[in-house]
């Protein structure tokens, strides 16, 4: 391994590092989820935004991009708004091992609308994804509590939802401008906000932030997750080989599991811990694609 490999792999583990933080954020500060989705959106939106300007880079989008990027800003509240609530409802662990999914989303959506061929590690990688996770939630559904099989739900939704928002911004640099990612991010990040405020009127929830430290707490969530994750992910992809990359992002999702273990005191045994490494051996499967440069795209919406 080059010096500049093993550089980028340094970048992408510390970006999965933090990542896997965020629901710890969730968990953590006393707001609603709405209302702590849209301060990350809001406050990660204007930092990147910060940082387009810092970089002295250029805000341009064809109407095709803009459109792009207002879906992918639709998705993305509705990817935080889901995963929020299956964060509360099932923990840290569980909602972002749910969350990872999308893999199996982008890879359909690459045979149905692309045209893609069906490899055979999907083949493989979905039926172990199922059985993973039915050793983590048990094989008696209707045991568990109404707001646990809510969390699942939730999390499935969010890897859809996500799933969407990558394929949008995909669109958006398809469809041309002069933006760079950073600037579709944030511009993406802000039709959250716009988005999840308009929810957080809907429910009826308050915008309120209780204390200083409920608010440093939202802000460190943007910053880690929206946006420093980002940047340590991201400019790594030119020089980590894309199936490295698939498999040092299994981070987050392991070190999700580790913090809700050791912060919030989530029991486990034999079967869970089974499930949890068919699981995410399943998300490396289908993390694996053909198209080397599709899979760095995926990566870029990492977090």
């Amino acid at each position: 391994m080059t010096i500049g490999v093993q550089s980028g792999a340094f970048r992408v583990l510390a970006g999965a590092a933090m990542i896997s933080f965020a629901p710890v954020f969730v968990r953590l500060v006393h707001v609603p989820p709405t209302t702590s989705a849209f301060y990350r959106t809001l406050i990660g939106g204007i930092m990147l935004l910060f940082l387009v300007r810092l970089r002295k880079e250029r805000l341009g989008f064809s109407r095709g991009a803009l459109l792009a990027l207002v879906g992918a800003g639709l998705f993305f509240a509705l990817d935080l708004w889901a995963w929020h609530r299956s964060i509360w409802f099932v923990g840290p662990g569980l909602s972002t091992l749910l969350a990872n999914f999308q893999v199996f989303v982008l890879a359909l959506a690459g045979i149905v609308l692309f045209r893609e061929r069906l490899r055979k590690e999907l083949v493989i990688a979905i039926p172990m994804a199922i059985a993973g996770l039915t050793l983590i939630v048990g094989f008696d559904w209707n045991r568990l509590g109404s707001e646990y099989r809510w969390g699942v739900f939730y999390g499935l939704l969010t890897a859809v939802a996500y799933a969407a928002y990558i394929l949008s911004l995909r669109r958006a640099r398809v469809g041309g401008g002069r933006a760079s990612v950073a600037g579709d991010l944030a511009v993406a990040s802000l039709f959250s906000a716009a988005v999840l405020l308009i929810s957080v009127f809907a429910e009826g929830v308050s915008l309120a932030v209780p204390s200083f430290g409920d608010g440093a707490l939202l802000v460190a969530y943007a910053l880690v997750a929206q946006v420093l994750g980002w940047l340590l992910i991201s400019s790594s992809l030119k020089d980590v080989p894309a199936s490295l990359v698939g498999l040092l992002l299994l981070l987050q999702p392991t070190l999700a599991f580790v913090w809700d273990v050791l912060i919030f005191g989530r029991g486990f045994g034999g079967m869970e811990i089974g499930g949890a490494v068919l699981a995410l051996t399943a998300i490396y499967l289908g993390s694996r694609r053909d198209d080397t440069r599709a899979s760095r795209q995926d990566a870029e919406g990492a977090g």
